[in-house]
């Protein structure tokens, strides 16, 4: 390698990505700290017949040309001196130093030593994975390499949601047809890590049952429906949603509601007064709410409630519950 040279931005091949693994770079602190500074670290370039291919500092290369700057202060290695493969580690470990990858970029990464490089799964596993601050681990880099093959729009919801390592093996088994259906319904809803694997699950199982996609899943005119309610909450959307699911999963737990809503309409609750069951019916017991305004109402309720104590329709739903 070389001294520091000038070298024109016109001679470098700014559409070879060899050693790049960008993705969704946030340039804006960098474009600042060059404008405010200037540019102090060089780039690594790779001569090669008649052109510069960008080793490390695509980033620095992209603002710099936004810039209108024509030539670059750079470290240039001979054409085939070192290996490619030994330029995209020194890339890595140079990047690593300066500001880490996101998930999406370790991906590209990992993808990269496989496919473009050739390495063995074994020896990627061995040596590169804690490079990435993963433990070495075949199926880590197996749900690496299924984020590298999913669509942008997906690779962009992982980042954005800071979505785990779990529910991206959950994303990798559906389609693409399905993952960018999905995308826009998981937008409307609230979800946290264990809502969305729960979610992901549902519909997972649901298409499996039945046999039809996850899009035709989530076309289904109840789901829709509860989406397009504009004065639902996120949350709102989100548990209706899933008790929309849990019936289609769970066909026994739909004719259980109903039966639970015959036996509670049963006997007649005061205004005011409602009686629920357990979540999804996983738990024994039920849960009686009531609201009032005024000492009066307060003591009309009480008496209506303790007349439910000798209604055997009241006792049924005890019993089942």
């Amino acid at each position: 390698m070389n001294a520091i040279q000038k070298i024109l931005l016109n001679q470098i091949d700014l559409s070879d990505e060899t050693f790049s693994v960008n993705f969704m770079p946030d340039l804006q602190g960098l474009r600042s700290s060059i404008k405010a500074i200037g540019f102090i670290q060089p780039v690594l370039l790779r001569k090669e017949k008649g052109h510069y291919r960008i080793v490390c500092g695509f980033r620095r290369i992209w603002v710099l040309k936004e810039l209108g700057v024509f030539e670059i202060p750079a470290m240039v290695f001979e054409e085939k001196e070192p290996s490619d493969l030994e330029l995209f580690v020194l890339s890595l470990q140079e990047n690593l130093t300066t500001r880490g990858f996101n998930a999406v970029e370790k991906a590209i990464a990992l993808q990269k030593l496989i496919h473009r490089f050739q390495l063995e799964h074994s020896e990627v596993v061995k040596t590169y994975l804690h490079l990435f601050s993963l433990e070495p681990n075949e199926k880590i880099l197996n749900t690496y390499l299924s984020l590298a093959e999913m669509e942008d729009e997906t690779k962009r919801f992982v980042l954005r949601e800071e979505v785990s390592r779990s529910n991206i093996r959950l994303l990798a088994q559906m389609s693409s047809e399905d993952r960018m259906a999905l995308l826009p319904f998981l937008s409307l809803l609230k979800l946290g890590e264990n809502r969305l694997r729960e979610m992901l699950t549902l519909l997972s199982e649901i298409s499996r049952r039945e046999r039809i996609s996850i899009k035709e899943v989530i076309d289904r005119p109840d789901i829709q429906g509860i989406l397009s309610q504009k004065e639902l909450t996120p949350i709102q959307r989100t548990e209706r949603v899933k008790r929309v699911l849990m019936n289609l999963r769970h066909p026994k737990m739909k004719q259980m509601e109903e039966e639970f809503d015959r036996k509670r309409k049963a006997f007649n609750l005061p205004v005011g007064v409602s009686v629920h069951h357990a979540p999804y019916f996983e738990g024994k017991g039920l849960k009686m709410e009531f609201q009032f305004e005024s000492t009066e109402e307060y003591r009309t309720i009480l008496n209506s409630l303790s007349e439910l104590v000798d209604k055997k329709e009241f006792k049924k739903l005890i019993e089942s519950s």
